[in-house]
């Protein structure tokens, strides 16, 4: 999938960043995103935001970056979301996702677009420890079950032990998502 469709019109894909060290390089997925032609948005979770630059990656966007739920009545500062990438995704993210709880705008917009069939992936970010808790791998797996795509494995993104993400972030792979996102466009795409 790129952000071009047949119209011409540039496709939104919202990036979601959340509580993790790796969100501080949330730009190098946005630069990626940008050069398969979407239009990127920049959304944190409330930790994810302790991390970001929010005012480079505005910049780099073209938008505000988004972290809380608007007040009623006030515009909304972002186009709709054609697609979205959820990464770094938290351990914490996932379990109150699969769990369909919306306390915060990015979890809001991750039920949201689920229930209106966006094209959705997560690659998750955690350490080892975290990972192997029995709610993360169901949540995992419930989501993978509703339809979104979730890169995730050992052999994609090697988990590390707790408290060495930092040495970590170097290497961590932030094409898998935007590829994720493409297979699975051309896994649904009719044939001509």
């Amino acid at each position: 999938m790129s952000g071009t469709p047949n119209n011409g019109h540039r496709e939104v894909l919202y990036v979601i960043a959340c509580g993790s060290p790796l969100a501080r390089h949330v730009g190098r997925l946005v630069e990626l995103a940008q050069q398969d032609d979407w239009d990127v948005c920049v959304v944190t979770t409330p930790d994810g935001a302790k991390f970001v630059d929010r005012a480079a990656l505005a910049r780099q966007t073209g938008h505000p970056v988004r972290t809380h739920y608007k007040n009623p009545g006030d515009p909304d500062v972002l186009p709709p979301a054609d697609a979205m990438i959820v990464c770094p995704a938290t351990v914490n993210t996932i379990n109150k996702w699969a769990a369909g709880i919306t306390d915060t705008l990015a979890l809001g917009l991750l039920v949201e677009g689920q229930g209106r069939g966006l094209p959705v992936v997560a690659v998750p970010f955690t350490n080892a420890a975290m990972a192997a808790h029995p709610a993360f791998r169901a949540g995992l797996a419930r989501l993978a079950d509703w339809g979104t795509t979730v890169v995730f494995g050992e052999h994609l993104v090697p988990l590390h032990p707790p408290g060495t993400g930092e040495r970590h972030l170097h290497s961590f792979p932030w094409e898998l998502g935007l590829a994720a996102l493409r297979d699975r466009s051309e896994s649904v795409t009719p044939a001509a």
